[in-house]
């Protein structure tokens, strides 16, 4: 059902420009998106890492606590007190650093396909749990304002951190609103008896396993009144893990959410469908995946075999636009319609609600 636009990816690495001297862009991918008015805004993760000639130095990047945006830690890479084991991390006297770190940078479409990214970041990382990098963003318009949930990374975990906006100009940071380890949150974009509703993934540790779960709010900051929602389906194409892609939108049949999930070899997207009045219910959901990785900007990149998605537009006649990561490299679009995803679904069995 799905149509991967011909200009796809619609955004590569190449097309955004460094945020400082001596970082090189690696990936540009995992984007919330958000019509406003003709125009389509995509907040991309920007992921950059140290450019490095010397193989005898190991290079860095962390932020710093006091918001004084990204510094570069260039080691020998004969010292003792580094450790290069794994090419995504580096041990320095035994505290973990990522080889890359993340922003949130805007880009901008007047037809949804060609996108001019801003020069500039749009929310770089601050404070204590940002560390590390801030990612995958999900955009809700809620209220008259604009909901910025992403995934906040430090040497203290994996948080959710809410940002506001009215403008994209002008931003009001909330903070943590989801402890560790959590991520793939997604805020609905309408209160739910007069509640705020969100979806959201624990990481199972011992017990358990990576599934989505929906929890309620008051005032967007305390979150409570959980419910497990989904979980992994063993054998299945998210028998692995599961989370949110992008936010839920309502249709004439209930809530519809666009996931991702995974089995061994690959990450795919699926739909599920909650009902209107009570979205812990699920009432369908995808017995195949609606979108798997093919093309080869989805099978071959810094991460292979992987469609990942944060950020859907809904057309007034039906279309769904699906902006997607594909590989963690890239930004690509997909486009089928919201009645051919609800006619894909398979109704979940009574005792299974």
């Amino acid at each position: 059902m799905m149509r991967r636009d011909p200009h796809n990816p619609v955004i590569t690495p190449a097309d955004v420009i460094p945020s400082r001297e001596g970082l090189e862009v690696i990936g540009a991918f995992n984007a919330g998106a958000a019509k406003i008015g003709e125009e389509t805004l995509l907040l991309l993760r920007v992921a950059e890492r140290p450019t490095n000639d010397d193989p005898d130095y190991v290079a860095f990047p962390h932020a710093s606590e006091d918001g004084d945006g990204v510094q570069v830690l260039r080691i020998r890479r004969d010292s003792p007190d580094v450790d290069v084991s794994d090419p995504r991390a580096v041990v320095y006297r035994g505290q973990l650093h990522l080889t890359s770190i993340s922003h949130l940078r805007l880009a901008r479409s007047t037809d949804g396909v060609h996108f001019r990214v801003d020069p500039q970041p749009t929310l770089v990382p601050s404070g204590m749990y940002e560390e590390y990098g801030i990612e995958d963003p999900r955009i809700t318009y809620l209220d008259g304002r604009y909901l910025i949930v992403y995934t906040s990374v430090s040497r203290r975990g994996v948080t959710v951190s809410l940002i506001r906006t009215p403008d994209f100009r002008t931003f009001e940071r909330m903070g943590v609103i989801f402890p560790p380890e959590n991520k793939d949150v997604a805020i609905f974009p309408a209160r739910v008896g007069g509640r705020y509703a969100a979806l959201h993934r624990p990481s199972a540790r011992g017990l358990g396993s990576p599934d989505i779960w929906l929890a309620y709010s008051e005032d967007l900051r305390h979150w409570g009144d959980h419910r497990h929602l989904l979980g992994v389906r063993k054998g299945m194409w998210d028998g692995v893990r599961i989370g949110a892609g992008s936010v839920p939108f309502m249709t004439e049949k209930g809530w519809l959410a666009i996931y991702h999930g995974a089995d061994e070899t690959r990450y795919c997207l699926g739909g599920a469908l909650m009902d209107a009045e009570a979205p812990h219910v699920v009432l369908a959901r995808s017995q195949d995946p609606i979108l798997v990785p093919e093309a080869p900007y989805e099978t071959n990149g810094f991460f292979h075999n992987a469609v990942f998605t944060c950020g859907t537009v809904v057309e007034p006649d039906g279309t769904l636009r699906i902006f997607y990561g594909a590989a963690d490299q890239s930004i690509a679009l997909a486009v089928t319609s919201v009645d051919e995803v609800l006619d894909s679904l398979e109704p979940v069995p009574v005792r299974a609600r």
